[in-house]
């Protein structure tokens, strides 16, 4: 199935600033479940669930499955706030493939430098119009 094999991965790290959360609230004016804002108890500010849900939209559609990929669904389940200034890392696993509908199914998740999970879920991805090897 052009290439994907069940246990393939790629991944990605990223540390987000407080100028691109900053950035993010800007845009978006999303205050929601206090992502960006830190809890009352916490000092620290966290990352919007989105820029981390992007992380792993910016592998789906560039690393693997790769480009030509439509996303059909994806869900995270969050565990563990991410912080700003920490590392995080973003991973995508192949966990099914389904040639005779062109679907991949991919496990996802996101951790900081700690080994914390920040967040897992899953990903359902229709591979028609793949571009062959990239």
């Amino acid at each position: 199935m052009r290439g994907l094999t069940i246990g393939q991965k790629a991944s990605t790290e990223r540390v987000f600033t407080s100028s691109d959360i900053a950035d993010y609230n800007w845009l978006t004016n999303d205050d929601g479940l206090q992502f960006g804002t830190g809890s009352p108890d916490q000092n620290r500010q966290t990352v919007p669930g989105p820029l981390i849900g992007g992380m792993i939209s910016y592998l789906l559609g560039t690393k693997l499955p790769g480009r030509g990929t439509n996303w059909l669904k994806q869900h995270y389940s969050f565990s563990t706030p991410a912080n700003i200034g920490e590392l995080i890392q973003a991973e995508v696993e192949v966990t099914r493939l389904r040639p005779e509908k062109d679907l991949v199914n991919l496990h996802v998740c996101c951790s900081n430098s700690s080994g914390d999970v920040i967040c897992t879920g899953e990903a359902l991805v229709l591979v028609t119009d793949l571009v062959p090897g990239e």
